[in-house]
């Protein structure tokens, strides 16, 4: 790819500014993980919208750009050595965004906010969905307990792992990060979308529900909460 018009994905998502990065995603928990960050990190960025419910993220240009048919992706029109650069997965991506802004990813915290990342990639994200699936969407119609209470139970044990490390602390690494980029909207599904964290024990914890009231009240939070737009 030599610049972003020789993408295939440009020939369904036209960029109206090709020179600036461009974001493809939808407002789930994992997308609005990157429109904050780009909103916190105050960089340009054009946003498009992957309706699942037309069925984007399977159609040829999409999977051009992420064969995981998975949201969000980007490509950076500036990437490394002035070449664009596309990229999938938010864990990748929310690494690229901070090293490249300079932001959100200090190098006395580096590693402690990079764990705080890998866990909710691998453990909140994977296990809230899972939850949130069985008790909020159709698994709640299987009559056999077991599969949410296996994700109940494992939601519950997380959250209380972030409420220890959370003791005393704004930031779960420190200062504010890209690792509570990742988590807040993850601990805002569980609660507001998901409406499953009063089962996993969310009236027990002090730390980690004003911890989710502080990021929520971030404006750039509340912008990159409704990005990209349906409109």
């Amino acid at each position: 790819m030599q610049q972003l018009a020789d993408h295939p994905i440009t020939k369904r998502w036209p960029a109206s500014n090709p020179s600036i990065l461009q974001l493809y995603s939808l407002t789930t928990p994992n997308g609005v993980k990157i429109s904050i960050a780009l909103e916190e990190m105050g960089m340009e960025y054009e946003p498009h919208l992957v309706d699942f419910g037309k069925n984007d993220q399977m159609t040829p240009e999409f999977l051009a750009l992420n064969p995981n048919n998975k949201i969000p992706a980007i490509i950076d029109p500036n990437g490394p050595g002035g070449k664009p650069l596309a990229l999938f997965e938010s864990g990748a991506i929310l690494i690229y965004l901070a090293e490249k802004s300079g932001r959100f990813l200090p190098d006395a915290q580096r590693y402690q906010v990079l764990q705080w990342l890998m866990f909710q990639m691998g453990g909140l994200g994977p296990m809230f969905g899972q939850l949130g699936y069985f008790h909020h969407f159709a698994g709640k119609e299987i009559e056999d307990p077991r599969p949410k209470e296996r994700f109940r139970a494992e939601a519950e044990r997380l959250l209380n792992v972030l409420e220890g490390a959370l003791q005393g602390k704004d930031w779960i690494a420190g200062p504010y990060s890209i690792a509570d980029i990742a988590i807040g909207p993850w601990l805002n599904s569980l609660k507001n979308y998901y409406q499953a964290a009063d089962i996993a024990g969310w009236g027990k914890l002090k730390n980690t529900p004003a911890y989710l009231d502080r990021f929520l009240a971030r404006p750039a939070v509340q912008r990159g909460l409704k990005i990209p737009s349906r409109d």
